[in-house]
């Protein structure tokens, strides 16, 4: 018999499986902060409700509490003074592990169906998140309502498609009939249970707490699996938020709400040490290299899903578009302050310079002029402070004032602290821009934040295979070429499939080489030291489960 909620929303799961069949532009929840969409109240009701949090305990009702905790500074210096529970994990897996059984009994429908509704009310909460995603992360508030909400959600709701679709494919029992010449047909009642592999760990990151802990949370839970949700020190309170709205839909329809719990640890070991816990079957990772990696070499018994710094590049040839080149790339290397996982760092250009609409450009030239791009995007205020947002760790900053200083290379485009009017003590600055020769060794390594190279490289050849070696050793998610050339951009295509990049060519409008968009965009590849995989594919969801088959003789 279908369950209720996936007959409820059987309409948008259908709708979304289909989408990630065409990979045309589709979205289930409402990017525009409207009023018209989300309510005339929503905006002031879910400052509220964000508000409610801030000083407080954040109960959750989780087993085998037994202190808590609270770790966040917020970039734009709101005092927050949250605290959250921290509980025995062992406590949480026994738990987990319990609340497993019923999960899988109510077969990949019930699940289907119990995940939709769960993102139908954390969309209804998009305001209260978004608030809560601004404070933590610096994001500023379009892109924290954006990123923050609705399109995590749709990243949630892919990850649910793929994993129903992969469910579906599974069918519940079958008849074995074999011929036996003369003789009676042998026959077989064969059943087939889909079942999780175990508890599944989400490790979140501090830059975007939803957008990269929706796909492996949702993606574990809709296929059978218990989830612990561990979130980075520094930005608790959306996943919390998150965690509590999932308890309490899972409540509602009769499974036991430990399915799903929060691990506010503030320290690595305990974190690691869950990790290698031999019921962790699963984890799911946004991060630095150096935990990434070790989670890969040391957890064993699980599943790794990794997302790492890798180093994001450029290929800049020639084009005939050359200020809407430059006005894309001025966005790209601000937006957020460059803290995307996605943002390019490496930007190389021929030592002889380029060919433009405007005439043949220098080395020098294409510089001086892309920083006055930026300066121009970063020029009044208002908008300064709604595309860069707040830097959201110290390190970040140490390391935007140690690149502004010169010793990375000639300085091009220094940093600037800008004022928020709203919040005396945010810390936002503006990008810094370094020009340096391909054999100079700090572009090569991730450099967190809005710090972007200008590489002098021989010639396009060069540029292009530099490209691939910085990709296939040391990892990226996004890769971009400039070029009138249709052999150039062959050239780099091949480039890109083998050492397995995405590429963005010529984006000269409203599209950014740092932009992903559910059920269209493939992030990540699996394919290069970035990401071990593909966050957007069948292969994300497909070994989260098994199936266990029972026969008997009819």
């Amino acid at each position: 018999m279908p369950h209720a909620l996936f007959d409820k929303h059987r309409a948008t799961l259908d709708a979304a499986v289909n989408a990630i069949h065409e990979r045309g532009y589709w979205a289930a929840y409402a990017e525009t902060p409207s009023p018209g969409i989300y309510g005339e109240s929503a905006m002031e009701d879910g400052k509220r409700a964000f508000e409610r949090c801030l000083g407080r305990q954040f109960a959750l009702d989780q087993p085998g509490q037994v202190a808590w905790t609270s770790s966040e500074t917020s970039p734009y210096g709101l005092a927050l003074g949250v605290s959250y529970p921290v509980c025995n994990a062992q406590a949480l897996i026994d738990a987990g592990l319990e609340a497993m059984r019923g999960w899988r009994n109510i077969g990949a429908e019930g699940r289907t169906g119990i995940c939709l509704e769960i993102l139908e009310r954390l969309n209804k909460h998009s305001f209260e998140l978004a608030h809560a995603v601004m404070m933590t992360t610096g994001q500023g508030w379009m892109m924290a309502f954006q990123a923050g909400a609705p399109h995590a959600q749709d990243r949630a709701l892919e990850a649910v498609a793929y994993a129903w679709r992969e469910q579906s494919f599974v069918p519940a029992e079958a008849i074995w009939e074999k011929p036996q010449g003369k003789n009676p047909p042998l026959r077989m009642h064969k059943q087939f249970e889909i079942v999780g592999r175990g508890v599944a760990l989400v490790i979140g990151c501090g830059t975007f707490p939803t957008w990269n802990t929706y796909p492996g949370l949702f993606a574990a839970l809709a296929t059978g699996n218990p989830v612990i949700v561990k979130p980075h020190p520094n930005a608790i309170l959306p996943v919390a938020i998150s965690v509590r709205i999932i308890r309490e839909v899972l409540a509602e329809n009769g499974i036991d709400a430990n399915l799903v719990s929060l691990a506010a640890f503030k320290e690595d070991q305990a974190t690691r040490e869950l990790a290698q816990h031999r019921a962790i079957r699963s984890i799911d990772f946004t991060g630095s290299n150096a935990f990434g990696n070790w989670l890969i070499d040391h957890c064993r018994q699980a599943q790794v899903y990794a997302e790492l710094a890798g180093v994001n590049n450029i290929v800049i040839d020639s084009t005939d578009a050359y200020k809407a080149m430059l006005r894309n790339l001025a966005f790209t290397l601000s937006l957020y302050s460059g803290q995307m996982c996605t943002t390019s760092q490496a930007l190389f250009v021929p030592a002889a310079g380029i060919e433009t609409d405007l005439g043949h450009k220098t080395f020098d030239d294409l510089a001086s002029d892309l920083a006055g791009a930026i300066d121009a995007l970063l020029g009044k205020p208002e908008v300064a402070l709604a595309v860069l947002g707040a830097v959201q760790s110290e390190d970040t900053l140490r390391r935007i004032e140690t690149a502004s200083s010169g010793s990375l290379g000639k300085v091009v485009l220094g940093t600037k602290a800008i004022d928020h009017p709203e919040f005396p003590e945010a810390r936002v600055r503006s990008p810094v821009l370094i020009a340096c020769a391909a054999d100079e060794p700090p572009w090569t390594q991730e450099c967190f934040g809005p710090i972007s190279f200008l590489v002098r490289v021989a010639d396009t050849a060069a540029a292009i295979a530099l490209s691939e070696r910085v990709v296939s050793e040391h990892g990226a998610l996004t890769a971009a070429v400039y070029s009138t050339s249709a052999e150039v951009i062959e050239a780099m295509s091949e480039a890109t499939w083998r050492s397995k990049v995405a590429l963005s060519i010529n984006l000269t409008g409203a599209v950014f080489v740092n932009q992903s968009t559910a059920f269209s965009d493939y992030h990540g590849t699996g394919g290069n030291p970035a990401a071990n995989a593909s966050y957007a594919d069948s292969a994300f969801v497909a070994n989260r489960f098994r199936v266990v088959q029972r026969r008997r003789h009819l």
